[in-house]
């Protein structure tokens, strides 16, 4: 059975993370939780932990050790409104992305349970 990463691919999952963080870093309520990051890392992090949690090499495991993402977002305070306007960027900038509506619905479908274990506040 092919994975999710496989189902998307190195190329659409790319081009994914640069329009997500294209809306993150534009959005008012969760882009200021980026403005002293280095933009360039947080997508590159992002691409190779997405590679990973989709079924793909795990690159960023090789790099960083194991994720533990709830742990990795703990210092920032992340609210139900933030863990939404997370949801709202990943739904569409997965829609600007050419695939098939089917594969669209399934990859979006893997990030809500996820964005709900990141709320901390």
């Amino acid at each position: 059975m092919e994975t999710l990463y496989q189902r998307v691919g190195q190329e659409r999952l790319h081009a994914l993370i640069q329009h997500f963080y294209d809306l993150v870093f534009a959005s008012e309520k969760i882009g200021p939780l980026f403005q002293h990051s280095d933009k360039d890392l947080v997508r590159r992090k992002q691409e190779l932990f997405l590679t990973q949690f989709l079924g793909g090499p795990d690159l960023y495991s090789q790099e960083f050790g194991h994720p533990r993402m709830r742990m990795r977002h703990l210092p920032h305070a992340i609210d139900e409104s933030a863990m939404v306007e997370w949801l709202r960027c990943m739904k569409e900038a997965i829609w600007q992305i050419e695939m098939e509506e089917e594969l669209k619905m399934d990859l979006y479908a893997c990030f809500p349970k996820v964005a709900q274990h990141m709320v901390n506040r």
